[in-house]
């Protein structure tokens, strides 16, 4: 099967996934169907690059397939000079660069919370690890003499629309200026070849290091900003309510909370949003701490290598940090040893982690544990609703069960048991 066939099947199951309505399919049946198009196969996170045919995918509407000769992504806004940037512009007129990026659904290990949230029930599929290729967003917005002070945003406006009658909530979201202009492109490969269409083809926005919410498929519309999208310019925009996903979903917190509008923040890295006194409920932005096993697989019998020992495989990542630190257990945390960090190093991207085990036979439990950079380690496990605590400072064992099932980055749900014979 050539690639562009592996496409569009995936393309396929992802529509009969979305399209189904709700009550028609139950949660489980859900996870199951997007386990056909995610990546959850162990041995991709035994690997350091995903192959596109595997790379997982999320979106909410029907997949679009547009011209590409045809589209156009609006600048608009704080800028000297306004313009609609067709593809050929976008490829030609600026420079390419390619980043690699680990991607993960902030609703990555939902599957895993008790009581069970709303959504797609994730549990460890929902991250792969690619290079991108694009424009650097810094030279479009420096050739349109754009206003790019630390306290300016970029908004990024999908070209998806709801397709339920009477829904209006339109996909956009605003980053803060000075992650555009660090490393932000709108990038039209991935892997070396064109978007296949549930990536985003022809264009995208890639906010590497980032959960996936913020790289906007199918970008229609940049603005440059003095704050989010926020009040009724946005909430009412022709019709159209721009701020949901911004301020409304993708916000970590309690059951039955209505998280406040903000207009701007300061504080953009997720981890630093639950200690700060300014956001009471943190934006999914920089990826949490977090890290998988990719070998052995759950449930595997093993049998070790003529010198008796068997080596433990898995990735970790801490979004736009670094992730300085891995530890694995074979007894569901009791007990830590250090693994060590091989094969690629680059920004935002996992890093490949080995261990080397001596087991006798009998059962195990392997669960691995990361740290990142600012000394922030993975918890253990997630609360139950009025459990524990809703801070991360004062969380060490804890992540806050929220409403969304965001951001989970606990290691003992991804516990993998073992029967070494």
């Amino acid at each position: 099967m050539s690639d562009s066939e592996r496409s569009e099947n995936r393309r396929r199951e992802v529509d009969a996934i979305l399209d189904r309505k709700p009550g028609t399919a139950s949660v489980t049946d859900l996870e199951d169907r997007y386990r056909v198009v995610g990546a959850d196969d162990r041995g991709t996170y035994a690997n350091w690059l995903t192959p596109v045919d595997e790379h997982y995918v999320c979106h909410r509407n029907e997949t679009l397939e547009p011209d590409a000769d045809s589209w156009s992504v609006a600048l608009t806004g704080a800028v000297e000079r306004e313009g609609d940037l067709g593809m050929d512009a976008i490829r030609d007129a600026y420079p390419t660069v390619a980043v690699a990026h680990t991607m993960e659904c902030a609703g990555n290990g939902r599957g895993y919370f008790e009581p069970e949230t709303g959504s797609v029930q994730w549990e460890y599929g929902a991250v792969s690890t690619a290079f991108w290729t694009g424009t650097p967003l810094r030279s479009i917005l420096a050739d349109h003499g754009a206003a790019t002070d630390d306290d300016m945003w970029l908004t990024a406006v999908g070209g998806d629309r709801p397709e339920v009658e009477g829904e209006n909530d339109l996909f956009a979201r605003s980053i803060p200026m000075h992650k555009i202009l660090e490393d932000c492109i709108l990038a039209y490969e991935i892997n070396g070849q064109p978007l296949p269409p549930e990536h985003g083809y022809p264009v995208r926005l890639l906010v590497p290091g980032w959960y996936g919410v913020n790289s906007v498929k199918w970008v229609t519309e940049l603005r440059v900003m003095e704050k989010m999208v926020h009040g009724p310019e946005w909430t009412d925009r022709d019709g159209d309510d721009y701020t949901r996903w911004q301020q409304s979903s993708y916000r970590i917190h309690p059951e039955g909370v209505d998280p406040e509008s903000n207009a701007t923040v300061s504080t953009y890295d997720t981890w630093e949003q639950w200690e700060s006194d300014e956001i009471d409920y943190p934006y999914t932005y920089d990826e949490n701490v977090k890290s998988t096993i990719g070998y052995p697989d759950d449930g595997a019998t093993v049998s070790p290598r003529e010198d008796g020992t068997i080596e433990v495989v898995g990735v970790a990542w801490a979004g736009d940090d670094d992730v300085t630190t891995i530890e694995v257990s074979t007894d569901g945390g009791e007990n830590w040893d250090d693994g060590s960090f091989f094969g690629p190093n680059y920004d935002c991207a996992w890093r490949l982690f080995r261990y080397l085990w001596e087991p006798s036979t009998g059962s195990y439990t392997l669960v691995s544990r990361a740290t990142d950079e600012h000394g922030r380690r993975q918890p253990a496990r997630i609360s139950r609703p009025g459990e524990g605590s809703e801070d991360f400072a004062d969380a060490a064992d804890d992540y806050p069960w929220n409403e969304g099932g965001y951001a989970e980055n606990a290691f003992r749900p991804h516990a993998v048991e073992v029967t070494v014979e």
